[in-house]
C-alpha cells in the first residue's frame, strides 16, 4: 500500500495544486490524510487535492512522489479511479 503525490500542475485560488491518492484503499489515504492535516472538504472523489506547498511535508511523511502519469496508471490499477462519467453521474 502506497500514498501517491503527483506534480502540482492545476492552477486554482491563486496555486499550483496536486493530487493526493491510495493505490489500495480509500481508508488509507483518509487516514494518511488527517495524519498529514489535508482537511476532508480537500476529497473529490478519489483523490484529495493537495497544494504545491504541501508536497515536501507529505513525501518527508511517507507519500511517493510520482508523474500524473503514473498516479493515474497506479489508481486505475487498484479499481478506486472514479471515472469522467462517474462523476457526471452518468
Amino acid at each position: 500500500m502506497t500514498i501517491l503525490v503527483d506534480d502540482p500542475r492545476w492552477p486554482a485560488h491563486g496555486r499550483l495544486w496536486a493530487h493526493l491518492v491510495s493505490d489500495a484503499s480509500l481508508d488509507e489515504l483518509h487516514a494518511f490524510a488527517a495524519v498529514t492535516g489535508i482537511p476532508r472538504r480537500a476529497f473529490d472523489r478519489d483523490h484529495y487535492d493537495v497544494p504545491e506547498d504541501s508536497i515536501d511535508r507529505l513525501v518527508t511523511a511517507g507519500a511517493v512522489r510520482v508523474s500524473g502519469h503514473e498516479l493515474v496508471k497506479r489508481l486505475i490499477a487498484s479499481g478506486l479511479r472514479v471515472t469522467a462519467r462517474e462523476r457526471r453521474g452518468l
